[in-house]
């Protein structure tokens, strides 16, 4: 069994997977001119705002709680351990690739935030709800509609798995390691515990609801990811003469790979491919699960939504990935090359500058991410199963959570972990057709984002809503959606009160 899982991972998560999610990032980013480049600025002063003002909702999040939410999914794992192994198997150029590959991920995020909200729904709840599966029901063709149902089952396994199991396994096992340092052995009546408590935690936040994940996220992302930040960024200060040899050494290995690695990398094809597929781990740009908390945000116009899209990869990929790189690159800790290194290289490199004791931090600061990546996690698999099965089944579900947390606590997870991975790359290919299937839309909304913003410096800052309906009237038929106004009539509802037609 473990062979086969092996084989079929290596099929989904291969080239032709990959080459996919980067075509469509290329495709993206040259059919809206750069947007990820020409909206930077806008978007970067949008999170600063954002970050700094407290959004009050009473029939949603905040834009920065969606964010946060999306990150807390996203930033994990593979922020530390990923790109310490990157930089092992594939050199320091593979962190070069992995920076094109965060490049072309922000359109794709920022395509998929932005659909996410145009084609949003209001649950019976009153919740905003959207994401890949409302994307297609909502703005293909009724033949389409088996692609929704299939990407929500997905997202319901993979929510089971690398969402929940998987990340308190690397949970338990960092706090187990934690307590070795004091004497404290491993057992199972320790995990049994661990889980017990962990399941009692977890199932406050998600019977809270999406505004309490929100609520969580907006506190527990910044803090775990500032003092991950501030760790690595004391080491650059303590090793700043190495810092410009580490830039030079990913820019180099990136075309000469064995002239940084002693021959030991000699292909710049394997720093290619090993960068592509840790940067689209990392930042999951491609699969559309964080759309599902971006659909949440309350905004007055789906593009401004689509902004954080962008910074959610910026913030991932560029800010703590490179961080984690640079930190190896110039401890001048000794690099294992060919062997996927995963976070003892991580961990070692900080204790080459500060001591062993630092392994306990890195220790928290991994079980944070996890446990944030279980909440990010949770809402989506909710939101999927709701999709399927109605808006009545969050309780039952949460329950199910519970009980993946206390597997995840005393089970070995390898397998389990490799079969998610496995339905999270398949997620990719509904949400890579229906992203294709609605780029008339998506340059739409540009247009008329750019537009409004136009307008409204003109009228000392004044902008309008965005109406949901009015959406559909195409500036030229090559514009026009697929789905039609008298279906939007259909489930007008469902729209907030400044998406519904007069």
């Amino acid at each position: 069994m473990t062979d086969f899982v092996k084989t079929v991972y290596n099929v989904v998560w291969g080239a032709p997977a990959l080459i996919l999610i980067l075509s469509v990032g290329i495709y993206l980013t040259c059919r809206t001119g750069f947007i990820q480049m020409r909206l930077f600025p806008p978007a970067v002063r949008c999170f600063f705002s954002k970050f700094r003002k407290e959004e009050k909702q009473e029939d949603g999040v905040s834009s920065y709680q969606a964010l946060c939410t999306a990150l807390a999914a996203t930033v994990g794992t593979g922020n530390l351990a990923g790109v310490a192994g990157a930089i092992a198997i594939g050199g320091p150029g593979a962190i070069f690739w992995m920076w094109i590959c965060g490049i072309l991920g922000m359109v794709i995020k920022f395509a998929e935030a932005t659909l996410a909200v145009r084609y949003r729904v209001k649950n019976q709840n009153g919740e905003f709800v959207g994401g890949p599966m409302y994307m297609i029901r909502e703005g293909l063709p009724r033949g389409f509609a088996p692609l929704a149902g299939i990407y929500s089952f997905l997202g319901v396994v993979a929510a089971f798995g690398v969402g929940n199991a998987t990340q308190i396994n690397t949970l338990v096992a960092s706090i187990n390691d934690t307590l070795a340092v004091f004497g404290v052995a491993e057992s199972r009546t320790g995990n049994v515990l661990m889980g017990l408590v962990l399941s009692v935690i977890i199932a406050a936040m998600l019977l809270g609801g999406a505004r309490r994940i929100g609520q969580v996220a907006e506190r527990l992302v910044p803090f775990a990811a500032g003092m991950y930040l501030l760790m690595g960024m004391l080491v650059l200060i303590l090793r700043a003469d190495a810092v410009p040899q580490a830039f030079a050494a990913i820019i180099q290995g990136a075309i000469h790979p064995q002239a940084v690695t002693g021959g030991m990398i000699g292909s710049a094809v394997v720093a290619l491919r090993t960068g592509v597929s840790r940067g689209v781990f990392t930042n999951e740009a491609g699969m559309g699960t964080a759309s599902i908390a971006h659909a949440s945000a309350k905004v007055s116009h789906p593009v401004e939504q689509g902004l954080m899209g962008i910074m959610e990869v910026f913030l991932d990929t560029i800010v703590i990935c490179t961080m984690t790189a640079l930190v190896i690159l110039c401890s001048g800790v000794e690099i294992p090359y060919g062997v996927d290194a995963g976070i003892r290289l991580t961990t070692s490199a900080f204790a080459s500058v500060f001591g062993d004791w630092i392994s306990i931090l890195i220790a928290f600061a991994l079980c944070l991410f996890a446990f944030a990546t279980v909440l990010g996690w949770g809402l989506y698999g909710v939101r999927c199963a709701q999709y399927l099965l109605g808006d009545g089944v969050w309780k039952k579900f949460v329950f199910l959570q519970i009980a993946a947390v206390m597997i995840g606590a005393v089970l070995n997870t390898g397998t389990v972990w490799a079969i998610s991975e496995i339905v999270n790359g398949l997620m990719a290919i509904p949400n890579l057709v229906v992203l294709g299937a609605l780029t008339p839309e998506l340059l739409r909304l540009i247009k008329q984002y750019t537009e409004q913003k136009g307008s409204s410096a003109a009228k000392g800052g004044k902008h309008e809503h965005f109406n949901q309906c009015q959406s559909l009237r195409a500036v030229s038929n090559a514009e026009v959606s697929p789905l039609r106004c008298s279906r939007q009539g259909e489930r007008k509802e469902h729209l907030s009160p400044e998406h519904r037609t007069a």
